[in-house]
């Protein structure tokens, strides 16, 4: 009796796994079934020939022919975007990226217990990077993997994130080819609208090979060092210099973010310009 009592209790507590991640699942049965209606709205915008909305307005139509190369591919990411949610919980995220009416969202979301979620295809612009400007890409969203990290800005990162973290940077940049150089904060190409990732180890992620950083002993620059033109090299829109400063020392120096570059300062931008020429 007792052994039947044991089964039966054991069967009971298989269904209500079973229920309760049927459940987690349904969750975001209506936000899935919109993401997939999108997704065959943009198949059926490629696969149609010849391309809707892409002919030349200004020459007759009779002056115009489609023929199909047999050479393509699909987006292909250069960069990958760090940000923080800015939120309490990883739940809030991804409820907020699930409401049309955001209009924001990102390829994943990594939570404070290391679990990952993956919201938008690789290959599909996320709209995690709004307004911005690296080198002399002005449009991010369509060149990068967005990742959004749980986070409410001011606390620490826990380790299972982290680890987390690396595993998906890993990929995508194996996946690919991503260069060292291009794993950035949102802070980095937004330095007049945004702080994040805030006090986040980007050092971590330089060992790593995601990113660079300033090596541990400096050299000092030359008198004429041209620190603005150094910044630009690196990638900053220097277009609000006091801007460009600020994220440039949230990103590398991280102990003070004031837009003015100390004669320490310098010396790591001195460092790390040079990597990125």
């Amino acid at each position: 009796m007792k052994s039947q009592n044991k089964t039966k209790g054991t069967e009971l507590l298989m269904i209500l796994a079973i229920l309760l991640a049927s459940c987690s699942t349904n969750k975001y049965a209506a936000s899935e079934k919109v993401y997939k209606k999108q997704a065959k709205g943009f198949a059926n915008i490629i696969k149609t020939t010849p391309p809707l909305n892409q002919e030349i307005t200004t020459v007759d139509l009779k002056e115009q022919a489609w023929v199909g190369s047999v050479n393509f591919g699909i987006r292909k990411p250069n960069f990958v975007i760090l940000h923080h949610t800015a939120q309490n919980s990883s739940d809030q995220t991804l409820k907020t990226f699930t409401i049309t009416r955001t209009q924001v969202s990102a390829h994943y979301v990594i939570g404070r217990d290391g679990k990952i979620f993956q919201m938008v295809n690789d290959y599909l612009r996320a709209q995690h990077a709004g307004v911005g400007k690296w080198g002399n890409d002005t449009d991010l969203n369509s060149s990068s993997i967005g990742i959004e990290i749980d986070n409410n800005g001011d606390e620490p990162y826990p380790e299972a994130q982290i680890k987390s973290l690396l595993e998906v940077l890993a990929a995508v940049k194996k996946r690919y080819n991503i260069p060292v150089a291009n794993f950035i904060g949102h802070a980095d190409i937004a330095p007049t609208r945004k702080p994040d990732p805030n006090k986040f180890p980007w050092k971590v992620l330089a060992k790593k090979g995601f990113g660079f950083w300033y090596d541990d002993v400096l050299l000092m620059p030359p008198a004429d060092f041209d620190t603005t033109a150094a910044l630009r090299i690196i990638g900053y829109d220097v277009k609000n210099l006091s801007a460009a400063i600020t994220a440039f020392k949230r990103h590398f120096v991280q102990t003070d973010i004031s837009p003015m570059l100390t004669p320490a300062d310098k010396l790591i931008l001195f460092n790390l310009y040079k990597k990125y020429m």
